[in-house]
């Protein structure tokens, strides 16, 4: 079996377990510096894809993509404490604000530099748009076939990959040729754990960005071992087109968003009469819940 160049696409999210009233910028964007950040879950799934695959087929590389602001370099020390042999970060603030549109073409822009490659992963959906709209879309503007919900890889070919789908009802096998796009599902095995040797090797691994601000002893150690400096990708560096990107290239706008936390005062014990059902279908339609 020879070699495959996986790319894995990994993204910076807020936790939506802690959103506040100041979740939202006045323009309807994600008011990111406010919020506490985790690794997309799903994306930890891919991670985990395609670190098996390297465990099976040797010589395999994997390459962790993420677009974000400074602070997404989290997402890229992550990914090298776990094992990926390569990190890029696209980050630019003309980026910010995008969509799934201006995502996936920013994405793309960035793939494309990577070319050529063999499988490109991701997870199903990003938890804070929920979307499963990026992985498709790139797909599509590479023009390269893509396997969704994907829970596990049963056979890796030299000219094309066998994997398990999870469907709503039931599993599907599925084959595609390469180079394609898949889609993780939150249903494949967890991302394995921080190795103690990458932690150790990695954990001085610092952006451009973030290297503006750091000590002699944190310079002096990226000049010795180069590995250690994160790529950091712009506009210019993807040859990206400025009206299709950020806020300028997403026709999708957030009105607002919301955390609801429902009380005692506003829940209702029902029993199972038809009076109480009733009674219950009525105030949903009233309140346009359904209907």
């Amino acid at each position: 079996m020879r070699p495959l160049k996986i790319i894995v696409l990994a993204k910076q999210v807020p936790d939506t377990r802690h959103v506040g009233p100041d979740a939202m910028k006045p323009d309807g964007t994600v008011n990111r510096g406010k919020l506490s950040t985790v690794f997309n879950p799903d994306d930890l799934h891919a991670l985990e894809l395609a670190l098996n695959i390297k465990d099976r087929v040797p010589g395999t590389t994997v390459t962790i993509l993420t677009m974000g602001p400074p602070k997404a370099a989290d997402i890229i020390r992550e990914g090298y404490y776990r094992g990926v042999d390569n990190g890029i970060m696209i980050s630019d603030r003309r980026f910010g604000g995008a969509d799934t549109l201006a995502t996936s073409y920013t994405l793309v822009q960035g793939i494309k530099k990577l070319a050529p490659y063999d499988l490109i992963l991701g997870g199903r959906q990003a938890i804070d748009g929920d979307t499963a709209q990026v992985g498709p879309q790139c797909a599509d503007k590479l023009q390269i076939p893509q396997v969704t919900y994907v829970e596990e890889i049963l056979e890796i070919k030299d000219d094309e990959i066998i994997a398990r789908r999870r469907l709503e009802k039931g599993v599907e096998t599925v084959s595609a040729p390469y180079p394609c796009l898949m889609t993780v599902h939150g249903s494949s095995p967890k991302c394995r754990s921080r190795h103690a040797k990458n932690v150790m090797k990695y954990k001085y691994a610092r952006s451009k960005t973030e290297l503006r601000s750091a000590d002699e002893m944190l310079l002096s150690l990226h000049e010795k071992r180069s590995y250690l400096t994160i790529p950091e990708w712009s506009v210019e560096d993807i040859d990206a087109d400025v009206t299709k990107i950020g806020l300028a290239g997403s026709p999708t706008k957030v009105k607002s968003v919301e955390s609801i936390v429902l009380t005692a005062s506003e829940a209702k014990i029902l029993t199972s009469s038809d009076i109480d059902i009733e009674g219950m279908i009525k105030e949903l339609i009233e309140h346009h819940t359904i209907g």
